[in-house]
């Protein structure tokens, strides 16, 4: 099993959603929902120069703009973060059926390392953040270091996704992929699932995914 995290584990999106409407603020700009909107999903390098180009402000530091915006986002998810509907419970009963699991997320190292006060580590086998890989999603790097990590053929895999991105990504390196969008509307490409919510998914319905996507073996228990 593979789990985006923003947007797909936990409803993270909107605490990225204040700090970056108060770092437009302290730019003495204002964040457009366009660009918002084409940010889930993505790295800090792209968020940055979507951001700083939306306020007609592309000269600015995009280094400095990403380690402001990653010491807002520590402090709001300090305080608390809420799961997505139906997560929390399919992890467990992931992770109760035995099945290696990874966590891929184009979030850098120290953000994750405060979510996982939330999300639990015990639940993941693997995590791959988006400062540990060569390019990140919608590029396939990330989710083809986690396969390689979990010893796992990606054929054999489920990734969860909320994002175009993401989606883009989990497909390119060749998982089955079960897509639940949260702040965006996604239109997806053929073979790939979609539903509303996590709530009352099953193993099995898992299991069903990667038949139906034509990898051709089901997911196992290990």
């Amino acid at each position: 099993m593979l789990f985006d995290m923003d947007g797909t584990l936990i409803d993270s999106e909107k605490l990225w959603d204040v700090a970056l409407n108060e770092l437009a603020a302290h730019y003495g700009g204002r964040l457009s929902a366009s660009a918002r909107l084409a940010m889930v999903g993505s790295d800090l390098t792209t968020s940055m120069c979507l951001l700083h180009d939306d306020l007609g402000q592309p000269w600015r530091d995009g280094r400095a703009g990403a380690e402001w915006l990653t010491r807002r986002v520590a402090e709001l998810f300090a305080v608390g973060i809420e799961w997505r509907p139906g997560a929390a419970g399919l992890l467990r009963a992931v992770r109760s059926a035995g099945l290696p699991t990874a966590l891929v997320t184009s979030t850098e190292r120290g953000l994750v390392e405060v979510a996982l006060r939330t999300l639990g580590r015990h639940h993941f086998d693997v995590i791959v953040c988006g400062d540990e890989v060569p390019a990140t999603k919608p590029d396939p790097a990330p989710y083809l270091a986690a396969v390689a990590a979990l010893g796992v053929p990606a054929g054999r895999c489920v990734a969860v996704e909320d994002s175009p991105a993401g989606v883009a990504s989990a497909h390119a390196a060749g998982a089955a992929v079960l897509a639940v969008p949260a702040e965006v509307m996604l239109t997806v490409p053929a073979g790939v699932a979609l539903r509303t919510t996590l709530a009352g998914l099953t193993v099995e319905d898992l299991a069903a995914l990667v038949l139906a996507s034509g990898a051709g073996h089901p997911v196992t228990a290990t």
